[in-house]
């Protein structure tokens, strides 16, 4: 997943804070939401604060038996707090809007890593088998 982050796939408006330094930053929804398509579970969405002031939501995944991840956890400073989560329903993507295209171009990086993994995998098992 954190190899296939880029500027491209990180909240538009955010897209100039994004760096190299923290490939985390403004990835989380998108995130998110290829880690639900590939494991399934619960979408989380908690608040960020900032001197008690909300100023963004986080996303996170919530697996069975009361698993969370969060892959993007680490994008946020000491200043910046995010409150407990509460479960979001999942929209189907075709309803989706914003994050759309960022989303779609996360989820192919990752699935085409994904395969290329599973290829080298395979190789290896037969080469050893042989």
């Amino acid at each position: 997943m954190r190899s296939s982050w880029s500027a491209e796939t990180c909240t538009p408006e955010f897209r100039s804070r994004w760096t190299t330094d923290n490939p985390a930053r403004d990835q989380c929804g998108v995130t998110a939401m290829v880690l639900n398509d590939l494991l399934g579970g619960e979408l989380i969405r908690g608040e960020v604060h900032v001197n008690g002031e909300h100023v963004d939501y986080h996303w996170w995944n919530r697996l069975g038996m009361g698993v969370e991840i969060d892959l993007t956890r680490e994008q946020f400073g000491p200043e910046e707090i995010v409150t407990e989560g509460i479960v979001i329903v999942r929209p189907p993507v075709a309803e989706w809007c914003r994050l759309r295209e960022e989303y779609e171009l996360l989820r192919d990086r990752v699935v085409e890593r994904l395969k290329r993994q599973q290829a080298a995998v395979s190789a290896t098992a037969s080469r050893q088998s042989s």
